[in-house]
């Protein structure tokens, strides 16, 4: 049965790492819904966060063949239950809202959003949560003049990624030993 998972992908910084794991996927049918790559606290070594819909056993073959490159250090399959995570959006309303009838204000607060920029033709607010949180955020702002909404991809830490991290930082010592 497919649903969504999570895949971690812990790698060297190279030139076409993205290119080469995301073709993995390609190759076995898997769409990737989200993709977040960001440098983890141990210099040189980044973190690929992928949401994907697809089924554990496909997965497990995928993560396989990712492990083989070269440049990544581990990968792993989560369920949602196994990661806290969120995602970032944010929306550019028109300034007209904030003069008319409604409290838009109001409305951003009771969503724990927030207003990071003001011009005189829009403003734009912040939110984090889960998409579905993000996604009806939007029909609760298109009364107010909703110009433009951009999204995140998925940003996930492991619960119990504990002691893989102990080992990349014993792996970070040794290479500054040299």
């Amino acid at each position: 049965m497919q649903k969504e998972y999570t895949v971690t992908v812990y790698t060297e910084d190279r030139i076409g790492i993205t290119n080469r794991i995301t073709i993995i996927f390609t190759r076995r049918g898997i769409n990737i819904t989200s993709l977040t790559t960001a440098e983890t606290e141990i210099p040189g070594v980044y973190k690929f966060v992928i949401t994907v819909m697809s089924t554990r056993e496909k997965l497990d073959k995928v993560v396989g063949q990712i492990e083989r490159l070269i440049e990544i250090h581990r990968a792993f399959v989560h369920e949602e239950d196994e990661v806290v995570y969120q995602e970032l959006a944010l929306y550019k309303i028109s300034t007209k809202a904030l003069h008319t009838a409604g409290d838009v204000e109001k409305l951003i607060r009771e969503n724990n959003a927030r207003i990071l920029t003001i011009t005189a033709d829009y403003f734009v607010i912040e939110k984090t949560g889960h998409q579905q949180e993000l996604t009806d955020f939007i029909k609760k702002l298109e009364p107010y003049g909703l110009i433009e909404y951009t999204k995140s991809g998925r940003v996930a830490i492991v619960k119990w990624s504990r002691r893989f991290h102990e080992h990349l930082k014993e792996l970070d010592k040794s290479v500054a030993s040299y």
